[in-house]
């Protein structure tokens, strides 16, 4: 009677990989961050995963996050903002989430300074015992969600205009930009995407250099069924989300 993997099993499995692509383009698998993509999968399976070592998750909506954090105040995690965020609600995403990794325009960012600045002293203090620890009133981690995809459906700011948004997100105080994130086409053949990750790493490659420093060390992108081949090309955090819970819920 064949029975299905356990949370740890996956996991172990999604490690090997990780590891395995990352040998393969000279690296470690330590300098990959592994991102569980927990949307849609109740907050005891998330538990679970922590139990088995995982400390970041991914979200990508902030009514089904809100529901199952409150099941969730004591795991020590960091906890992703992955999904589009309405400049109406940065006030609770800066409430709820440890990182915002789907940023795309100016106006979103300037609303999430602004909030992260009148975050209550009342929630304050309730977000250092809900993020693991951490002080809510340091900066909030933000990446540049590059859009890849040509869909028009698809999020992100395009690729031309991504060295404006870098220039003009440093002056803000609150929000500590921390790299880029993408998300190619689909494609059955991960083979298929390595040139969007290469774009992906070329284009923050030359910001770096424009910016003259080691900036943006952090680039998202790979997911289950493409996240070597993202490694290969530099990925230093992947989001990896059926792998390791199986199917998704519907939503």
């Amino acid at each position: 009677m064949n029975t299905a993997p356990t949370l740890a099993e996956n996991l172990a499995r999604v490690r090997e990989r990780i590891d395995a692509a990352a040998a393969r383009a000279g690296r470690l698998g330590d300098e990959i961050t592994l991102v569980a993509i927990s949307k849609t999968h109740p907050a005891e399976r998330i538990r679970e995963l922590h139990e088995a070592g995982v400390r970041h998750f991914g979200e990508n909506r902030v009514q089904e996050w809100e529901s199952k954090r409150a099941r969730l105040p004591d795991l020590d995690a960091v906890w992703h903002m992955i999904g589009h965020v309405q400049s109406n609600k940065a006030a609770r995403v800066v409430r709820l989430f440890d990182s915002v990794d789907s940023v795309d325009s100016l106006a979103l960012a300037e609303r999430l300074n602004k909030a992260k600045e009148s975050l209550p002293a009342e929630d304050m203090e309730r977000e250092e015992k809900g993020k693991g620890g951490e002080d809510p009133r340091q900066r909030l981690r933000v990446l540049i969600e590059v859009k890849l995809d040509p869909e028009p459906a698809k999020s992100g700011i395009s690729e031309e205009n991504v060295p404006r948004l870098v220039e003009a997100l440093q002056p803000l105080p609150h929000l500590e930009l921390r790299g880029l994130m993408g998300v190619p086409p689909y494609c059955d053949d991960p083979e298929q995407v390595r040139p969007y990750f290469q774009r992906l790493r070329e284009l923050r490659d030359a910001v770096r250099a424009q910016m003259g420093r080691e900036s943006l060390p952090v680039l998202s992108m790979g997911m289950s069924h493409d996240f070597e081949v993202a490694i290969e090309e530099g990925a230093t955090e992947v989001r990896v989300g059926s792998a390791l819970f199986g199917e998704r819920r519907k939503a």
